[in-house]
């Protein structure tokens, strides 16, 4: 008997059960969208940022020590610490290698550039364009290709073993280069593979391939800065915790988290004599975006869900006021309240489970074209999520439909039996 009622109430409630399904369905369909972007966000937003340059700097240890005599810096002006060339392969070993998506070194001097009366001196930058490495088994990539995709050249890069160099657009703007001509570099002729724009001072300088930039500057092997971009956590207090003084669980915690300081701390461990650190403006950013667009996804979900509990109660509520003659006949028969309460309950549990499963597999379609839309990506939604989306349904649906159902329970069945009620 109580099965059949709910079949009727249904059947014969059509019109008002449809309206509170969808309503529990939209509010649904959106919280879950949210909350898989929300949880998968993280890395998409990493990834977005990578496109604006590393996030990681290395340089040598001599680089970060200051020399102060009665509060004066005497630190030696020249550049005289390097890093090894023959270790930068070593960046693929640390712990974190395959959140490592791509480094380039770089090695500046001066050079004089052309012949005769026309000679100037430029500053002339080594990096790597897109050198294959190799670490144990691994083979793999390195270069301003990755790290640094804003770079546009105007013809095509160098290769990292060719006797031919980028030119800066000021530069050659300046000197009235173009690509395919020939250039002198300290009286040696060289081809201009490209015109390279960046935005910055490299439009002053010639870009070319390391091992020219070690010739020029008479230091075979030798780098001056490593630029790494890495998928990274972003920095929250614990990741701004000194490591010596963590121990055990603590320091495990803190090593095995992908943050741009416990990065930094890896790529000390494996490249000799360096310093690494995090470049601030770009992990700082990446919290600041990360936290932002969680707060709005937040806002946006409690905002669905708290319509969709208000559309629930006023479909609830109407409902409900159209059966007060059927409630007064069960209670003059001799129907508690717990019955009377638990048979709304059930027909309100039906709602949210079927408005609950539509609006689950609906935000998972609105997630990925979210994600193809925003990040040029899918966004995952994880079947885990299934379980915490109907849960969401029965409290938004029990929480509309709450103050209805209690009306209903506290209805004299004398009152509306003589239509007074």
């Amino acid at each position: 008997m109580f099965l059949r009622l709910i079949y009727q109430s249904l059947r014969l409630q059509r019109r008002r059960k449809l309206m509170a399904a969808l309503a529990i369905m939209l509010g649904v369909a959106v919280a879950t969208a949210t909350i898989a972007i929300a949880t998968d966000i993280g890395d998409k937003i990493s990834e977005e940022l990578r496109s604006y340059g590393a996030n990681i700097s290395v340089v040598p240890q001599e680089d970060t020590l200051d020399l102060n005599v009665g509060g004066v810096n005497i630190k030696p002006a020249s550049e005289g610490a390097f890093l090894n060339e023959a270790d930068l392969p070593k960046i693929k070993g640390i712990f974190w290698r395959n959140n490592i998506r791509g480094f380039a070194p770089f090695l500046s001097t001066q050079v004089t550039l052309g012949s005769g009366t026309t000679a100037r001196t430029v500053e002339l930058i080594g990096t790597y364009f897109d050198k294959q490495l190799r670490y144990g088994k691994d083979e793999f990539t390195a270069g301003v290709i990755k790290t640094s995709p804003w770079w546009h050249v105007q013809g095509e890069w160098p290769r990292d073993d060719e006797h031919a160099v980028l030119v800066g657009a000021h530069l050659a703007n300046e000197i009235d280069l173009k690509r395919g001509d020939g250039v002198v570099i300290n009286g040696q002729q060289f081809r201009v593979a490209g015109i390279l724009s960046t935005g910055s001072g490299e439009e002053q300088a010639i870009v070319a391939p390391l091992f020219l930039a070690q010739q020029f500057a008479g230091k075979p092997g030798a780098v001056r800065r490593i630029l790494v971009s890495a998928v990274t956590k972003p920095e929250d207090a614990f990741a701004r915790t000194d490591p010596r003084t963590l121990k055990g669980p603590a320091y495990d915690r803190w090593y095995c988290s992908p943050y741009a300081l416990s990065i930094a701390h890896q790529l000390e461990e494996v490249i000799p004599n360096a310093h690494a650190e995090q470049i601030r403006q770009i992990a700082q950013n990446e919290g600041k975006v990360l936290n932002k667009i969680q707060g709005l996804m937040l806002l946006i979900t409690i905002a669905a869900l708290c319509a969709a509990a208000l559309a629930v109660s006023a479909a609830m509520a109407t409902a409900i006021m159209e059966r007060r003659h059927e409630v007064g006949l069960m209670k003059a028969m001799g129907a508690g309240n717990a019955s009377v309460a638990a048979l709304f309950m059930t027909e309100a549990g039906v709602l949210a489970l079927i408005g609950g499963a539509a609006g689950f597999a609906i935000g998972a379609i609105l997630a990925t074209v979210i994600g193809r839309s925003i990040f040029n990506s899918t966004i995952a939604v994880q079947p885990v999520l299934f379980p915490i989306v109907i849960a969401v349904a029965f409290l938004v649906t029990y929480g509309g439909s709450f103050a209805s159902i209690r009306r209903a329970v506290r209805l004299d069945p004398s009152l509306i039996l003589r239509g007074n009620a």
